[in-house]
C-alpha cells in the first residue's frame, strides 16, 4: 500500500519524453496536491495527541487542571483512569495485576484509533506506560515519564523499591489509603491491589527501545538535582538508555501544585531526542 509519501513519488516520477500531454500532467499535479494536502495541514496544526497516566491510588481526575491547561491550548487530552481506581472504584479486586493496567491504557489507544500519541505516566503510571510501549510502539511518538518508575525488562515496582516496606497498610491482597475516611468525598485515593506492585513488566521490544523519552524529576525546594540523581535509579536508568532527563521543582504531585507549569513542560519535552546510550 503507498503511503502519502509514496504516492507523491510516484506521481512526479514522470518519465523524460519530448513532448508532454499537458492535460495529464495538470492531472498528475491535481493528485499530488489532493494526496499531499491534507498531510501538511495536519502538521502545521501543531496540535498534538495526549494520553496521560496517573499514579498509584489516583485516577485521571488528579490530572484534570494540568488537562485543562493542554486542552486550552487546542490539544487533544485523554485522562485514562486505570480498573478499580477513581471512577473505576466498583471494579476493584485483589486479583487487578499490572497487565490488567496495561491493557487498559493499549485499549484506550487501540479503540480511540489513536496514533503519534504524546504518552505520560505519573509515578506507579511509569510502570504501566513501560508496557504500553512495549505493546504498541507504533501508535508512540513520545513518551514522558513524570517523576515516574522506570523499571528494567522483567522489574516490578516492589523491584525499584524494596518491597512493600515496613507498616505498609495491606488488607485482603489491597493496599489501603488512611488518609481517605468513610464519608470522603470524591474524588479521591482508592485502595489498590498489591498484584500491580509485584507484577513484572515486560519492555524487550526493540521498536520501543527506540522511541524518544523524557525523564522529568519533581524536586522540592529543599533537595538538589544532585542528591536526588544520585539516590534516583530510574533517574539513573534514564540517563543510561541516552534519554533525556529534565527537572520541575515541586514535590512529587507537582501536577496538583502548578498544573499550568507542568502542561509547559509535556508540551516542552515533545521536542526532546534520545542521545547514544551508555547501557541498555
Amino acid at each position: 500500500m503507498l503511503t502519502t509519501s509514496n504516492r507523491v513519488a510516484s506521481f512526479l516520477s514522470i518519465p523524460k519524453v519530448p513532448c508532454v500531454n499537458m492535460k495529464n500532467l495538470r492531472l498528475a499535479l491535481a493528485l499530488v496536491a489532493l494526496f499531499a494536502l491534507p498531510t501538511l495541514a495536519r502538521s502545521a496544526t501543531g496540535k498534538e495527541t495526549f494520553v496521560i497516566l496517573h499514579g498509584a491510588t489516583a485516577g485521571g481526575w488528579e490530572w484534570k487542571s494540568t488537562a485543562a491547561q493542554l486542552l486550552e491550548k487546542g490539544h487533544t487530552v485523554y485522562r485514562a483512569t486505570l480498573t478499580g481506581l477513581g471512577e473505576r472504584i466498583h471494579l476493584a479486586s485483589p486479583e487487578i495485576d499490572l497487565e490488567t493496567h496495561v491493557q487498559d491504557v493499549v485499549n484506550l489507544i487501540l479503540f480511540e484509533d489513536l496514533n503519534d500519541v504524546v504518552l505520560s505516566g505519573h509515578s506507579y503510571g511509569g510502570m504501566v506506560i513501560t508496557g504500553v510501549i512495549d505493546r504498541i510502539p507504533e501508535r508512540i511518538k513520545h513518551v514522558i515519564y513524570l517523576d515516574a518508575a522506570v523499571p528494567d525488562d522483567g522489574m516490578s515496582l516492589y523491584d525499584l523499591f524494596g518491597g512493600p516496606g515496613e507498616g505498609t497498610n495491606v488488607e485482603n491482597g489491597m493496599l489501603q489509603v488512611p488518609w481517605v475516611k468513610a464519608d470522603t468525598s470524591p474524588p479521591h485515593s482508592a485502595p489498590q491491589s498489591v498484584k500491580t506492585f509485584s507484577s513484572r513488566v515486560s519492555y524487550d521490544n526493540p521498536a520501543a527501545l527506540t522511541l524518544p523519552v523524557t525523564y522529568v524529576a519533581f524536586v522540592p525546594a529543599d533537595q538538589s538535582a544532585e542528591e536526588r540523581a544520585k539516590r534516583d535509579g530510574s533517574w539513573q536508568r534514564a540517563e543510561a538508555r541516552g534519554w533525556t532527563v529534565r527537572t520541575f521543582p515541586g514535590h512529587h504531585v507537582a501536577q496538583q501544585e502548578d498544573p499550568a507549569g507542568v502542561a509547559s513542560l509535556m508540551l516542552e519535552s515533545i521536542e526532546d531526542r534520545n542521545s547514544a546510550p551508555t547501557s541498555q
